[in-house]
């Protein structure tokens, strides 16, 4: 549970953080793009929506697309990766590819059918659908629910999946809960100023929840909502 009061001691902590940190601050970050300063200001991953898929770690629930060229009997147009990481090919059988990239796995499948199959076997492996990547999106947006999204994906384009802030949306309130080893963390957004480029626009992971502020909340919601800082940062809660 969210405790108000404490929510409230964390905002005069960072504020008074922020307050000392001003003089040396450097230039707001534009949208799409992170420096490495950014990166350690907002918690982010270091990559970008471009480079992500080529070091995307497959993940249960991933559908993912298996090439041996020349060889169509040994190749899969489309296969989920099971809830225990593996896939099942021909000739080979079970196979692990949770925690591999698609090059690395290609090269696991190529190293398997050398043993007594195939002389020179070339295989290519393509991600087709990110299932296991899911985020939430609710509160005053057109179309709330639960959304599939491609590694890299950031903030706008979660609220975009739901067709956008609606008419009542409170654009200064935008928080996203996210959960992580250590407990559930949370930081809040301005929707203007990540359109403007004032402020950056965060990379959702898989399982975080974004909620958009509006009067239409219950009252726990708008003073959790009220008592986050507007800094971008990820906060244990």
């Amino acid at each position: 549970m969210i405790h108000i009061s404490a929510m409230r001691g964390i905002v005069v902590s960072l504020v008074c953080a922020g307050a000392l940190g001003a003089c040396g601050a450097t230039p707001p970050p534009v949208v799409g793009v992170i420096s490495p300063a950014s990166v350690e200001a907002d918690g982010q991953q270091a990559f970008t929506a471009e480079s992500a898929p080529a070091d995307y770690r497959l993940r249960p629930s991933d559908s993912i697309g298996v090439t041996v060229f020349r060889e169509p009997e040994l190749s899969l147009a489309a296969t989920p990766i099971g809830a225990d990481g593996s896939i099942a090919l021909p000739l080979i059988g079970s196979i692990r590819a949770e925690g591999r990239t698609a090059a690395e796995l290609s090269g696991a499948i190529e190293s398997e059918l050398r043993r007594g199959y195939l002389n020179d076997p070339r295989v290519s492996v393509n991600v087709l659908r990110y299932d296991s990547h899911r985020v939430t999106v609710e509160g005053a947006v057109k179309t709330p629910g639960v959304y599939p999204f491609n590694p890299g994906s950031r903030l706008s384009s979660a609220i975009a999946l739901a067709q956008g802030p609606d008419r009542v949306a409170k654009l200064d309130q935008i928080a996203i809960f996210r959960p992580t080893t250590a407990g559930m963390t949370v930081a809040k957004f301005d929707y203007r100023a990540i359109q403007e480029g004032t402020m950056i626009d965060p990379i959702i992971q898989p399982d975080d929840r974004v909620v958009v502020g509006t009067s239409g909340l219950s009252q726990f919601w708008q003073d959790t909502l009220k008592a986050i800082p507007v800094f971008a940062l990820f906060t244990r809660i």
